[in-house]
């Protein structure tokens, strides 16, 4: 979703809609991102959620492109268990760290 103050306004006497001088540049579709890199990660992989073991079996076949991230509700003790299989898959885990 995105934030409030980036939507475009439609005010009849706002400076950013009038294109004032100094003022915000206004949200337009140019500044997307491209469709190609869009969602990568900086190691040129896309993020897939994790919740338990077994999610980590779908990435068995695809750890070249996807990288795990671990869900922020699961307990340290589960976080290590799914650290340790994915170093067995060689699959990469984000925030492999927290916690």
């Amino acid at each position: 979703r995105v934030k409030p103050n980036w939507r475009k306004p439609r005010g009849i006497d706002n400076r950013v809609r009038r294109r004032f001088a100094g003022s915000r540049p206004m949200p337009t579709i140019g500044y997307g991102s491209d469709k190609r890199t869009k969602f990568l990660l900086p190691c040129k992989k896309y993020k897939f959620r994790v919740e338990n073991v077994r999610d980590l079996d779908l990435l068995l076949m695809h750890n070249h492109r996807y990288a795990a991230e671990i869900a922020h509700t699961v307990s340290s003790l589960k976080r290590k268990a799914i650290i340790e299989r994915a170093k067995e898959l060689a699959v990469g885990v984000t925030n492999a760290s927290a916690k």
